[in-house]
């Protein structure tokens, strides 16, 4: 099913006709491309420009309303504790002490005297006797003797035990509240105890609200009556225009105002007091940001568009290059498949020889050894140190066969890799050891470049002589007499170390670069068998490392071999 999906997939963008490389075929990918990325782009960049639209339009609203609804409740419950802190100290001090007390003139200016240090607001005090007569009075006014019989807050006092007035002017000419709390004297006897404070406090809370220029808040009771000024709709004790609902709680709502214009109306009641908080804030202005988002939303989406364009236009073509890279790369790896395979034949012929070889030199190595034990068990043996010394020379190249046949087998791939620490510098300088006759007598310099700390590495010592060995005796092949080799070593990172043969050769060009890896190709007509770079590429491949050739006509060749530090984990 996968399979099916991805070739229909493959044939909408026109890569079907794998072995068409004609340009046309380009072409039409490049188009079926291209329409198919705009699709993919462009239908969910425009359902989802339309769904933002409408929905940060809903979002906008919340954010301006809920914040709104928070303030208007937070400053409506700032009021009303305000109140509630004052008929708290208002009952505290008819608690505290007697109506004999409180009626003495001296105690109850010494009281007003702290008070009104101590609450801000405070206008007067004063206490009345049940007849509803003031018998002390502490103030600004001449209210003593003044009598409240007839007055509605008393009764409602004296039935409630607590009153609190709407905003009055009263004989003061300027807002005011007055608060009155019922208290009994030792005889049962009811008293009053009544202050007035000025509404100036409110007005503070509502300007702590921080309100906009074109924004509003008052203080309303269930009249309709403004307690506090308004920006827009009135003076205190004035009839707000519109019609008001007394509903306890926090309520939010869009409506037309008295001058007609959209806008959010939020209330809050009071728990204790027949007053609620209005709060209004013009549509217009608040939804301004997203008149301007509307704008912003077009030239960002036209922008995008354009870019997109550009992006894709440019993107289909980075990709279609990519895939006739690929195509050229495909071709190039099945070349190298057959290479492989030809690899593959003579590590099998390799295989066969040294398995061949290995059998007659045990025979030679056993005769060999039985010689010289029968040898060195007869003492009376004629030219007994000449016969050791040939039967040793026999042994040492039985056992040389033995490592020759074991270098056929492991580039037939069926030699283990012998894994132990080694140091890599050390290596190197042995190998040169084998090369120090060659290098003098042709006065080839070399020059060593190796690092002083660099780490031991796990691997296998007799290959990687091969492998440096075959590639520094092609680079002496390269020179002429008198030339240079550089030679560095270096700790590449945490899991590799690399080394570099780098000579002043004639170098190779891309083509004859391009098969020196391939067996049986050679550039050392006459006596080259084309092996010996297969061979190590086979081993550092088998080793986990990895090598990199550069050259170039006239100045040389630069072999790069990187190898790994730890031990390369082999699949079962």
């Amino acid at each position: 099913m996968v399979k099916n999906l991805k070739k229909r997939i493959f044939h909408r963008l026109g890569l079907s006709q794998v072995e068409d490389q004609s340009p046309n075929r380009y072409r039409v990918m490049r188009r079926n491309m291209i329409v198919l990325m705009y699709m993919v782009t462009f239908i969910p960049l425009f359902l989802m420009a339309v769904i933002y639209f409408y929905q940060y339009r809903f979002s906008l609203k919340q954010e301006i309303i809920t914040p709104l609804r928070l303030m208007t409740h937070k400053t409506a419950h700032s009021m009303e504790l305000y109140l509630e802190e004052r008929l708290s100290n208002i009952r505290a001090l008819g608690a505290s002490y007697s109506y004999k007390e409180l009626s003495d003139q001296k105690t109850l200016d010494r009281l007003y005297r702290i008070f009104k240090k101590e609450l801000s607001g405070l206008v007067d005090f004063g206490i009345i006797d049940k007849a509803g007569n003031q018998v002390a009075y502490s103030g600004p006014y001449m209210l003593l003797g003044k009598n409240y019989a007839k007055q509605k807050w008393f009764h409602e006092v004296s039935i409630r035990g607590v009153y609190i007035s709407d905003v009055f002017m009263g004989y003061r000419g300027f807002p005011h509240i007055a608060i009155a709390v019922q208290n009994f004297d030792s005889d049962g006897n009811a008293w009053f105890l009544r202050a007035t404070i000025d509404t100036k406090k409110l007005d503070n809370i509502i300007s702590a609200m921080g309100l906009l220029p074109r924004d509003d808040a008052f203080l309303v009771n269930k009249k309709g009556i403004l307690q506090t000024s308004s920006k827009f709709y009135g003076n205190v004790l004035e009839t707000y225009p519109l019609e008001i609902r007394y509903v306890l709680g926090t309520t939010i709502r869009e409506k037309k105002d008295s001058q007609g214009q959209n806008v959010i109306f939020s209330s809050a009641s009071f728990l204790h007091q027949d007053f609620f908080l209005v709060s209004i804030k013009p549509t217009q202005s608040a939804m301004k940001s997203w008149t301007m988002l509307r704008s912003n939303m077009l030239f960002v989406f036209v922008g995008g568009t354009i870019l997109i364009i550009i992006a894709i236009i440019r993107t289909s073509n980075y990709l279609i290059k990519r895939i006739k890279e690929a195509d050229e790369k495909r071709e190039k790896a099945f070349r190298e498949l057959e290479n492989s395979q030809k690899l593959s034949s003579i590590g099998r012929l390799a295989a066969g020889v040294a398995h061949e070889i290995n059998n007659p030199m045990a025979i030679i190595n056993q005769k060999a050894g039985l010689m010289q034990d029968l040898i060195q068990l007869d003492a009376n043996f004629t030219d007994k140190t000449r016969f050791l010394a040939l039967t040793n020379s026999i042994l040492q190249s039985v056992e040389r066969c033995k490592k020759i046949t074991h270098r056929l087998l492991g580039f037939a791939r069926r030699m283990e890799v012998l894994y132990e620490k080694l140091n890599l510098n050390d290596l190197i300088i042995e190998v040169l050891g084998f090369l120090e006759k060659e290098a003098q007598l042709r006065e080839v310099k070399i020059e060593l470049s190796l690092a002083d700390s660099l780490p031991e590495i796990s691997s296998d010592i007799g290959q990687l002589e091969q492998v440096f060995l075959n590639i520094i005796s092609n680079a002496f092949a390269a020179v002429q007499d008198g030339g240079q080799l550089k030679i560095m070593t270096w700790d590449e990172n945490d899991e590799k170390v690399g080394v570099s043969i780098e000579d002043n050769g004639s170098g190779m060009d891309e083509e004859t670069l391009s098969h020196i890896f391939e067996p049986f190709f050679t550039t050392k007509t006459g006596y080259g068998t084309g092996l010996g770079l297969p061979i190590t590429h086979g081993i550092i491949n088998k080793l986990g490392g990895t090598i990199e050739v550069k050259s170039k006509i006239g100045i040389g060749t630069t072999f790069i071999v990187y190898l790994r530090k730890n031990k390369l984990k082999m699949e079962e």
